[in-house]
């Protein structure tokens, strides 16, 4: 395989030790996969902090949020009922809770390398639908000035697209659920498309189907539609279990280039790129054969959930790309790459 990122020396940039928890009563388990923005020439992530309860000795407990305050939940490890195969979304009864409650954390840095806490409000999870918390936001910085925010709302009615704008990141303009269960990983364009806004998102198939990546366009972000598969996991490859769209796609001469995450049957998650023609994003016509990331470094393959990078968010400066991404699902990492050298490899 070629992975074609120059690693940052400085890598983990940030690690759970470094943030206090948000919600009383637990603690910062891992930080995971950061949208990232540019803003009062400052580079700004915003970063998902996952928190749960101390645990102990021979039980599993986590929290849920209710009418806006946490509550834990509890159960024996012991217990037949209870299914931990996959330590991310534990089993009881046939209902499926959430390891963690995660909310979004904002954080800055003068140099893109050295990060602290910005002191703004955490973004959190409201209503019935965002009861599990929110996940994994990416952020399209808009010409108008305003910065759209998609992240996964999570529910024990499942997991949706939510979007809220801001120009300041101060107050937010909130348009809810735009992209109902089950669906994910929404990386909105940052540029309009014959006066509609587009967006790459993962429905997941159950049965019929898998775990693609699909085009939808909008005329107002509120109403989505004009859906599109645009790619598919590949039998035997890198990404034959699952994959999902990254940050906003970036314009170039030869198309719009789309970083994104993909999957094998072992849980082995890697990075690749799709090439997407400029007037028609439906229309891929260059693809990654092997990764131009893979987890190799000791802590991409060692964490809460080894063997993983995955990203929300990019800077770019000409040819060059700063990637950020989550490793291990624990700790934040960047990583460089040459946008001519990935289109090159398409």
């Amino acid at each position: 395989m070629t992975d074609l990122a120059n690693r940052n020396p400085h890598n983990p940039l940030l690690q759970p030790s470094q943030v206090k928890s948000h919600h009383p009563g637990t603690q910062v388990e891992c930080l995971l996969n950061p949208g990232v923005f540019q803003f009062q020439k400052l580079t700004w992530l915003v970063v998902r902090v996952a928190e749960r309860p101390e645990q102990k000795e021979g039980k599993i407990s986590f929290p849920v949020l209710q009418n806006g305050r946490v509550a834990i939940i509890s159960f024996d490890l012991d217990d037949p009922l209870l299914d931990t195969r996959d330590p991310r979304e534990p089993r009881y009864k046939g209902e499926t809770y959430l390891s963690t409650l995660s909310h979004l954390r904002l954080f800055k840095s003068e140099d893109g390398i050295h990060f602290e806490d910005a002191a703004l409000p955490s973004i959190t999870g409201k209503g019935d639908l965002e009861g599990y918390g929110i996940e994994d936001c990416r952020v399209a910085s808009m010409a108008d000035g305003s910065f759209l925010l998609t992240y996964t709302a999570t529910s024990e009615s499942g997991y949706g697209v939510g979007l809220r704008r801001t120009f300041n990141w101060e107050s937010y303009e909130e348009f809810g659920m735009i992209l109902p269960p089950a669906n994910k990983d929404c990386a909105i364009f940052e540029s309009k498309i014959e006066e509609k806004y587009y967006c790459l998102h993962r429905p997941s198939g159950v049965g019929l189907g898998g775990h693609f990546i699909w085009l939808a366009s909008s005329p107002n972000l509120a109403d989505w539609g004009n859906h599109a598969c645009v790619a598919r996991t590949r039998d035997g490859a890198w990404d034959s279990s699952r994959i999902g769209a990254g940050a906003a796609p970036i314009e170039t001469e030869q198309g719009w280039l789309a970083i994104y995450h993909g999957a094998d049957h072992q849980n082995r998650y890697c990075l690749g790129a799709l090439l997407l023609d400029k007037k028609d994003p439906s229309k891929v016509i260059g693809r990654s054969r092997e990764p131009i990331m893979e987890p190799t470094a000791p802590y991409e393959k060692e964490g809460f959930f080894g063997k993983v990078v995955f990203t929300n968010g990019h800077v770019v400066d000409d040819d060059k790309l700063t990637l950020y991404y989550g490793a291990s699902d624990s700790v934040i990492c960047s990583a460089e790459f040459s946008i001519h050298e990935i289109l090159q490899s398409l």
